[in-house]
């Protein structure tokens, strides 16, 4: 196990609830990545599925991505916390993804800032991210944050080819 602290599972901002998984998030889980539109089908039960391995990966490590609820309407907007991803459990990446309908609006910013302070508590130093070079808001986000380029990879995706993967650092010290 870890020399880290355990990541809180409980974050609140002015707008934000972020929680753990709840097995009812499935059909929502799944309408968010069917929205990515990268030809793959994502049912209820492979919602379930995901959800079932984001549990059992946090119980492994003792960090979580967490789903985003909005205060005062109470709805699913998506996910945000820290995973292994490209790095590793010492420095994990910082990973957010929201519904298009809750695009612009500062929510991946907000939840971001609080898993940020969530993980400072857990004793890291550091946190990485990894974006597509395309994916400009994402970019913003972290720049907002203090994360800084670090490198840029090139990447083979069976569904988009070759993809240009921007690597960001920020430290938590």
């Amino acid at each position: 196990m870890s020399s880290y602290e355990t990541m809180p599972y409980h974050l609140e901002t002015e707008r934000l609830i972020l929680r753990p998984w709840e097995e009812s998030d499935a059909a929502e889980f799944s309408a968010l990545l069917s929205e990515r539109g990268d030809g793959e089908t994502y049912t209820v039960e492979r919602g379930r599925k995901g959800i079932a391995g984001l549990l059992a990966a946090t119980e492994t490590t003792g960090i979580a991505l967490l789903p985003i609820q909005r205060r005062a309407e109470g709805d699913f907007i998506g996910y945000c916390g820290l995973i292994i991803g490209r790095s590793t459990l010492e420095e994990p990446e910082i990973a957010y993804e929201l519904f298009r309908h809750a695009h612009g609006r500062g929510y991946a910013t907000e939840a971001a800032r609080a898993v940020l302070g969530a993980a400072a508590a857990t004793g890291r130093k550091r946190l990485w991210s990894t974006v597509a070079s395309w994916n400009t808001p994402s970019l913003r986000v972290l720049e907002k944050l203090g994360f800084e380029r670090d490198r840029v990879s090139l990447e083979d995706s069976p569904t988009e080819g070759s993809k240009e993967v921007v690597w960001l650092a920020r430290s938590l010290a």
